[in-house]
């Protein structure tokens, strides 16, 4: 199955931390769980239009709910830590 860039990319992460990381040109995003490096990498620098200098990728385990009797699971996800050499993103569509 071919993956287009736009499918990649599947949403900002807006948290207190990353708010923190901003600063730093960190940006956090939630990814496409068969996505790599590279092909992350790519997708940011096409979309966004700005030269990334490293990603790190963390996969984000699920974590347990109780609710009542009843117990499930979040769903773990795919977290990609993109750190810019230059440009901006702007988050606030």
């Amino acid at each position: 199955m071919r993956k287009e860039i736009y499918d990649i990319i599947l949403e900002p992460i807006i948290t207190e931390k990353s708010q923190r990381d901003l600063e730093k040109n960190i940006y956090h995003f939630k990814v496409r769980k068969d996505a790599n490096k590279k092909e992350i990498k790519n997708a940011i620098e096409k979309i966004f239009s700005v030269k990334v200098k490293k990603v790190r990728i963390v996969n984000v385990k699920p974590k347990k709910r109780i609710r009542g009797r009843i117990i499930g699971e979040k769903k773990g996800y795919k977290k990609a830590i993109i750190t810019l050499k230059e440009g901006k993103i702007d988050l606030t569509v």
